[in-house]
């Protein structure tokens, strides 16, 4: 069965032809670094769409297996079946010179690492492709991307959901369906590159304890040492750097690895060694003292304050759902914080929001002329396509960025008609219309287009909305992706900052970007689903209570602007999966590098979210020296 179909003239087909290894696994568990696979399944596809080799096979973890009820897996079943170092190597042949498929193809991709590394072996993998990465792409009209959903959508045949033989065939033919989508709509490939794996990223490392203090700031000439002080290390010491950081961390200071403008004090007995953290200190007047002092100042740490605590309560209700419907907090445009606002508190920051509520009747986009509608803009300078985009919001509408099976309409500003997509436009009969057509837009629905039976809440620029509570006693991870027009020239970059009360980070690890994607404890990762999409994944039940906010932004790598990459789209949905509840397309101005995409924070016993949009002119350093990280360091 050929990949591309042949009932139209598909483009470069070549970009969509590849040698294909399809991968599925069970787990005992959702964490790579710590659980094991159970049972893995490959199937091997050629550029043609012909399945050229299978293979599948249970695996014994030495460890209990997990969620029975999910994998059905029990202990007796898996009791004989080999180790996975008995047939990493048959594996590993069938994944060599392949591109990696997966649905969550991160997940997949992560747990082999892990186990190849556990095998003392390279997983060949160099790049991977995640058939949910794809499907967000191509939009198909769907109330989900579950592996179950897109068969019935595709019309695959499943038959046994969680066995790892038949995902895999599923996604076989998810594969080809969702190929043949992409070269009708002319979409690049979401290929994601993936560099030689170090084993020693492998290592599971134990989460460490959070500071339970706040920093009560620098140190005083003098003056004691006082829990929650912010202390790094550098050059070399009479004492074992573990021992003195163990000590440290039983008296209650903050160990950091790297020096900020935060920074209580440096300790070094090289003060002009000229190290990078010694410079840094210099320049931001931080104290600095050498070993035997920090050992004296150690034997009388005083008392700190505990950071604030909040209960964040757990919703019971019936509804079958894990859950409750979208409830938005506001549906008119929020003022977006200026760079000094951001520096509040967020007990402060968040006095100003308004209380969350059901949406009366006029609140409702149902009325509006573009209710239902996705639209697409071209051309104009980013100004004036960021001003379109914001009326078909105002409309009821939601804005696209990309040309996708949920584009209904297409406003063409000038220089718009010489769009590489409008080759594309004109073969799939959508509507064009001229940007006087955003003031008066007509109602008729393109007859191709299909309608889902519940379509996301769009969130204006500034606008907030409440996460819902669980339902149940398991709580959703939530996702919060950020996705763009593919870029020749330069590379974006999501990441996340985990702030407490006094709007910094309490460790190095609360920052999350592509050098660290994944803080200790598995709370926040950073999840990569192509070069025009990354996904910043949060345990909001599972954070430590002086998380008090988490900022996601984006920053660009090289000198080029957002306006030049043009707005970024953000959704909001409770886990990889599940369908987006809120999306808000986001531009910046014209010159900026850094973008504060959106913040989910506390406000009494829920979690809220804040589609912010607030571009800088500064790099990514600054915006992070600003929340107490040197990334430099």
């Amino acid at each position: 069965m050929s990949l591309v179909s042949t009932s139209f003239d598909a483009p470069a087909t070549d970009g969509y032809a590849h040698d294909w290894a399809l991968v599925d696994v069970e787990t005992s568990g959702l964490t790579a670094r710590r659980d094991r696979v159970l049972s893995i399944a490959v199937i091997t596809i050629g550029p043609d769409g012909e399945q050229t080799g299978e293979f599948s096979t249970l695996l014994n973890p030495g460890c209990d297996p997990g969620p029975v009820n999910v994998h059905g897996l029990t202990t007796e079943r898996l009791h004989g079946a080999p180790t996975f170092d008995l047939v990493a190597g048959q594996i590993g042949a069938m994944l060599q010179d392949r591109v990696l498929v997966a649905h969550n193809a991160q997940f997949d991709y992560d747990f082999l690492a892990h186990e190849f590394a556990r095998a003392r072996m390279w997983l060949p993998v160099s790049q991977r492709l995640c058939t949910l990465a794809l499907n967000r792409q191509v939009d198909p009209p769907t109330d989900d991307m579950k592996l179950g959903t897109l068969a019935a959508h595709y019309r695959v045949p499943q038959q046994r959901a969680h066995d790892a033989l038949d995902d895999t065939r599923v996604l076989a033919g998810i594969l080809r369906a969702s190929l043949r989508e992409a070269a009708r709509l002319d979409l690049p490939l979401p290929l994601v590159t993936c560099p030689p794996r170090a084993e020693s990223q492998f290592t599971p490392k134990p989460p460490k304890s959070p500071c339970a203090y706040r920093n009560p700031g620098r140190l005083t000439p003098g003056g004691p040492l006082r829990q929650g002080m912010k202390v790094a290390i550098t050059g070399e010491t009479a004492h074992a750097r573990a021992e003195l950081v163990g000590r440290a961390v039983a008296a209650g200071l903050n160990m950091m690895t790297s020096v900020s403008r935060h920074t209580s004090v440096l300790v070094t007995n090289e003060a002009t060694s000229g190290s990078a953290k010694a410079r840094r200190a210099h320049a931001e007047g931080v104290p600095v003292i050498d070993e035997h002092t920090f050992l004296h100042l150690l034997a009388a740490v005083q008392p700190g304050t505990a950071h604030e605590t909040t209960a964040v309560v757990t919703a019971r209700t019936a509804e079958p759902e894990a859950v409750r419907p979208l409830e938005p907090a506001s549906t008119t445009t929020a003022a977006v914080p200026a760079p000094e606002a951001s520096a509040l508190p967020a007990s402060a920051a968040s006095a100003a929001v308004p209380a969350p509520r059901r949406p009366a009747p006029s609140d409702s986009n149902l009325n509006k002329p573009l209710a239902g509608r996705r639209v697409l803009v071209l051309g104009g300078v980013h100004a004036d396509a960021a001003a379109a985009r914001t009326q078909v919001v105002e409309q009821g509408g939601s804005a696209a960025i990309n040309l996708s099976a949920s584009v209904t309409d297409v406003v063409l500003l000038p220089g718009g008609e010489a769009d590489r997509r409008m080759n594309r436009i004109i073969a799939l009969q959508l509507p064009v219309h001229d940007p006087h057509w955003l003031t008066a837009p007509t109602t008729t629905v393109h007859n191709a287009t299909e309608l889902r039976s519940q379509e996301p809440h769009v969130v204006p620029r500034g606008g907030v909305v409440d996460l819902p509570a669980p339902h149940g006693t398991s709580a959703p991870e939530w996702h919060v992706t950020a996705g763009w027009a593919p870029q020749a020239d330069c590379e974006i970059d999501v990441v996340a900052f985990l702030l407490d009360e006094d709007e910094q980070v309490t460790s190095d690890e609360d920052f999350i970007f592509y050098g660290a994607p994944e803080n200790p404890a598995g709370t926040v990762r950073l999840l990569t689903g192509g070069p025009a999409e990354q996904t910043i994944a949060l345990d909001l039940a599972s954070l430590a209570p002086a998380t008090r906010r988490v900022v996601v932004a984006a920053a660009i790598d090289g000198t080029a602007s957002f306006g030049t990459v043009g707005a970024i789209q953000i959704g909001v949905a409770p886990g990889s999966n599940r369908a987006s509840l809120a999306r808000a397309t986001l531009d910046a101005a014209t010159t900026e590098r850094t973008m504060l995409l959106a913040e989910i924070y506390r406000r009494g016993p829920v979690w809220r979210l804040r589609a912010v949009g607030q571009g800088y002119d500064h790099s990514l350093d600054a915006l992070a020296r600003k929340y107490g990280v040197d990334i430099a360091d």
